[in-house]
């Protein structure tokens, strides 16, 4: 075997080595106090430096995505001091060791030559007129808040040299810039940016970078009108030694000589405070990089203070708007409030303020009856003077429609046909569908709000009502996006931070609560709305952008609703009054829907939503009342969504026979119906013809039977007013008299001559119009309505 050769620098590394051990053994043994000592003394000197060095309060902080600030929150302790900077910006740090500490990154924490020179100084002066500290020991002052002594120095100068071990050269200046007083209540290089030149710290200029690196030695000298002489030339001589070390060259230090001093202080950015007031509850204290983008948020508010401007005319002063990205639930903009006065509570968020929803939750209502089966998006919902259990609502415009279509009645926001659909539907169950959204506000019993709910009897706020629409149309999306799959966690919070990210969960082939077929039909009908005034015309132009919208506005003109909904985006809009004072005038056309249209204006085009044909079916249905088709229907066929279907066939065709001219009826007490003419008729109930047949000129009632024709059981007439059962107040006008209650009659002939009749008392006739006022006594009463052929109505009120 080769021999190894042996390394003599090795052997007399060991034999070294093994001397300075045993000499150590021995001297150890030799002094063992000294020992002890020294291991006191180490412990002491490594926790000697608490874990968290500086217990300040901080403010809070929102910046937006691209790192723009928003906005900020002053600490508890009064002061401006913004949390440790993710970075300090290479001019500023420059300046800084250039004027402080040139051999930052070359000492332990401290500078003998440095503190002997200051030593000599101060002892040639008498008193103090130049420090010797580091950054390093500086960092530690300003975490110690002590007074200046020289047992103080050298207790700094011991954590300064801890600091250095425990901490990078980098995080120390980060911690120093972070809490330098820069004058007044202002701490750290941030806020100082902002108050004395409008910038951020990576913005700052050399010259202003200089006059920042100065400042933390003399923060008095900031102040606006005072020592300016002093401070310009303290900036100056550092911009002298920034040009003589050439960090800078002569065009930027004669330039930079020419940039004046700062004067009055900045305010710091308010572009989303009211987003500041949100997060800190959660994020007090801390810096925040929001979802928000700065330019949206900046245009919004714009848009936001002109429409103020308008609104403020009619005593209405606040108004909010929030959008969302659909597919990331981030929220890109959120404006809390006007830029109003403190009287107005221009502090309260809106945003996240319950009011009542108005009309808002109606398309929920819709989509619901789709997916259950139980509606067809052109069958027929009748619109009448309705009472029911006692409660009586009102189209916004105060008419009715006799009949209108589903789809129409939701575009058109009409409250009857929904308060008859929600009936239909059944409260409880639609109550209950309605936690899954988890509406904010909304947490009383069905009962409690009754049929009310639908026209905003509940509350609920703008940030839930837009997170609801957006989890609607986020199903849509991804039902298209995917092999026809919905996603098991749809139902998402909208999300603020730029670290967090929603989890849709895992696929599924089960709906999450509607499926997209019906969705999609909502948003259909959504999007025929009719804009506000001005923009009639905006379907005729090709350009123009596919919406689906709702507005809402609540009882006594309290609150104005308008949520906007496409692929992308989602924007939700509230206009009133923070107090609860309702103005004429306001509603969600007139006052929410032309904030929204601006809103929509500044956000780029997208897409329409794509027809998830996976989820339809198509069927036939009566092509006049949109229900399912009868034998005797005109028939055409739609797309539903694909599941069971329990809408009834159509009841308003019926089988009829006329005579040779087809202008009469007749029936076989006098006629063959063998020689008559059979025809499927679209008829009506009176009450709904009543009203129908004014917008809709070519709707022909039934002809009347010929003369010599007995007469069948169809009632030709029906009472609009009052309704049986009734319990009726009589109103008193200004001079303290009781009002007559006007009676209303619908007659499938109104030429039909009419009596009528109060508690068998005749009363008087009418002929085309069927109104008649009458002043009966308190109590029960029967009024009775017969006409010319015979037939005969009544009802049974109470007076009270």
């Amino acid at each position: 075997m080769p021999v190894k050769s042996i390394n003599p620098k090795n052997t007399n590394r060991t034999v070294a080595v093994n001397r300075l051990l045993f000499k150590l053994k021995v001297f150890l043994r030799k002094h063992p106090k000294k020992l002890f000592l020294s291991t006191i003394l180490l412990i002491a000197y490594y926790f000697c430096l608490p874990k968290q060095l500086f217990t300040t309060p901080t403010a809070t902080v929102i910046e937006s995505r691209e790192g723009v600030l928003l906005g900020a929150r002053i600490a508890d302790d009064g002061q401006w001091r913004f949390p440790v900077i993710d970075s300090v910006p290479k001019k500023f740090e420059t300046c800084l060791l250039a004027f402080e500490d040139a051999y930052f990154y070359q000492h332990p924490g401290f500078n003998p030559i440095s503190m002997v020179k200051a030593l000599r100084a101060n002892i040639s002066a008498g008193k103090n007129v130049r420090g010797g500290s580091t950054l390093t020991q500086q960092v530690i002052r300003l975490s110690r808040n002590k007074g200046r002594s020289y047992t103080e120095k050298l207790i700094e100068l011991i954590l300064a040299t801890r600091l250095e071990w425990r901490y990078s050269k980098a995080e120390i200046l980060k911690m120093y810039t972070s809490h330098a007083p820069f004058g007044g209540n202002v701490v750290g290089l941030d806020v100082a940016a902002w108050r004395y030149f409008g910038l951020q710290p990576h913005q700052l200029s050399w010259a202003e970078s200089a006059t920042l690196a100065v400042l933390p030695n003399a923060p008095s000298l900031i102040y606006p009108g005072k020592n300016q002489k002093a401070l310009l030339e303290k900036r100056n001589r550092l911009l002298n030694k920034l040009y003589e070390e050439n960090h800078i060259d002569r065009t930027t230090y004669e330039l930079a000589l020419l940039e004046a001093l700062p004067s009055t202080p900045y305010p710091l950015p308010k572009i989303a405070s009211h987003l500041v007031q949100h997060v800190a509850k959660s994020e007090k204290g801390k810096r925040t990089k929001s979802t928000i983008d700065a330019t949206l948020q900046r245009n919004v508010n714009t848009i936001v203070q002109k429409h103020h401007r308008v609104l403020e005319q009619n005593q209405v002063h606040n108004a909010a708007v929030l959008i969302l990205d659909v597919r990331t639930r981030e929220v890109l903009s959120y404006v809390g409030n006007t830029q109003t006065s403190a009287m107005h509570q221009k502090d309260v968020d809106m945003i996240q303020a319950n009011r009542s929803t108005g009309s808002t939750i109606k398309p929920i209502l819709y989509t619901a009856m789709l997916d259950a089966g139980e509606l067809l998006p052109e069958m027929l919902v009748a619109d009448v003077p309705t009472q029911i259990a006692g409660y009586t609502p009102e189209n916004f415009n105060e008419d009715y429609s006799g009949a209108v279509e589903a789809k129409n009645a939701l575009a058109r926001s009409l409250n009857i046909p929904a308060v008859r659909l929600l009936q239909s539907y059944g409260l409880q169950k639609f109550r209950d569908q309605l936690n899954v959204f988890e509406l904010g506000g909304l947490n009383k019993s069905a009962d409690h709000y009754g049929l009310t709910l639908i026209l905003g009897g509940a509350e609920s706020n703008l940030w839930d009502l837009c997170k609801t629409y957006a989890n609607l149309a986020s199903t849509l999306n991804h039902f298209n996006a995917t092999s026809s799959e919905y996603f098991d966690q749809e139902l998402a919070e909208p999300v603020l931070k730029t670290d967090q990210v929603v989890d849709f969960g895992e696929k599924s082939r089960e709906k999450t609560v509607f499926d997209a077929a019906s969705i999609y039909l909502t948003f259909e009908a959504m999007k025929e709305v009719n804009r506000p005034q001005g923009d009639e015309s905006w379907q005729f132009f090709d350009s123009s952008k596919q919406i689906a919208w709702k507005t809402g506005t609540s009882f006594g003109n309290k609150d104005a609703w308008a949520i906007g909904i496409t692929t992308d985006h989602i924007v939700g809009i509230w206009v009133g009054n923070a107090d609860g004072e309702g103005r004429p005038n306001v509603s969600g056309v007139s006052s929410a829907a032309p904030i929204l249209f601006d809103v929509f204006d500044i956000l780029p085009t997208g897409e329409w939503f794509q027809k998830p044909f996976d989820e339809f079916t198509e069927i036939e249905v009566c092509a006049e009342s949109g229900f399912l088709a009868s034998t005797i229907c005109p028939i055409k066929k739609i797309g539903i969504p694909d599941k069971e279907n329990y809408v009834p066939s159509c009841s308003y065709h019926q089988m009829v026979y006329l005579d040779s001219q087809k202008q009469l009826r007749v029936n076989s007490s006098c006629a063959e119906l063998s020689d008559a003419k059979a025809q499927s008729w679209f008829s009506l109930p009176p009450l709904m013809e009543f009203y129908y047949k004014r917008t809709h000129p070519l709707y022909v009632s039934l002809p009347p039977f010929r003369k010599d024709c007995l007469p069948t059981n169809a009632a030709p007439m029906e009472f609009i007013y009052p309704k049986n059962g009734s319990r009726i107040t009589l109103t008193k006008n200004f001079t303290g008299d009781k009002n007559e209650m006007v009676l209303k009659l619908a007659h499938n002939k109104p030429e039909t001559e009419v009596y009528w009749y109060l508690n068998d008392t005749y009363l008087q006739q009418t002929k085309n119009f069927h109104e008649i006022g009458v002043l009966p006594s308190a109590g029960k009463h029967k009024i009775t309505a017969v006409d010319q052929q015979g037939n005969e109505v009544y009802v049974t009120i109470t007076i009270e």
